[in-house]
């Protein structure tokens, strides 16, 4: 699944982001691209539990393919 984000993605947000989405899901595999800013999870859980982890940390997002 990816995300599309509607906060700007920083370098130094990397870490928190991925903290986030592996609270969700520790397996999970995460990659951030900063310059399409998107965050792409491969996890076989559903996208919405995944938006949880991004507004808790005060980023908005919107799911961009499933």
């Amino acid at each position: 699944m990816k995300f599309a984000m509607k906060t700007e993605i920083r370098t130094d947000d990397l870490a928190t982001i991925v903290h986030a989405m592996k609270s969700v899901d520790a397996d999970a595999k995460v990659d951030v691209d900063i310059g399409a800013q998107t965050v792409s999870v491969d996890s076989w859980l559903m996208p919405e539990e995944f938006l949880v982890a991004f507004y808790d940390e005060d980023m908005d997002v919107g799911i961009a393919e499933w």
